[in-house]
């Protein structure tokens, strides 16, 4: 298993009540307002993916989900969120741009 001290530094960053996690993220083909607000966990899990994070330990620091408490819970709420950051990525950066532009 592989952890990143690094991944540590997000936790804490923002209030319980704006890290509120969702089973699963959103799947829809345009920006939410969920996604917005989980821009800061989206590049975490985007970055553990790259250094090869464990994703009990995303769950864990990122998602603030326990994998040994509820392990379909985490792993779903992972491989979802994980999707969704991917999307935003590659897709939904030009609706933030644009969004912003205006």
């Amino acid at each position: 298993m592989r952890f990143s001290p690094r991944l540590s530094r997000y936790r804490g960053l923002f209030p319980d009540s704006e890290r509120k996690i969702g089973d699963e993220a959103p799947d829809l083909a345009k920006v939410t307002a969920y996604d917005v607000a989980h821009i800061p966990t989206y590049a975490g899990l985007l970055m553990a993916e790259a250094e090869g994070v464990d994703w009990r330990h995303v769950a864990r620091v990122t998602l603030n989900i326990d994998p040994e408490r509820a392990p379909k819970r985490a792993r779903r709420a992972w491989i979802s969120h994980l999707a969704r950051a991917r999307w935003l990525a590659t897709n939904g950066l030009w609706e933030l741009q644009s969004d912003s532009l205006q």
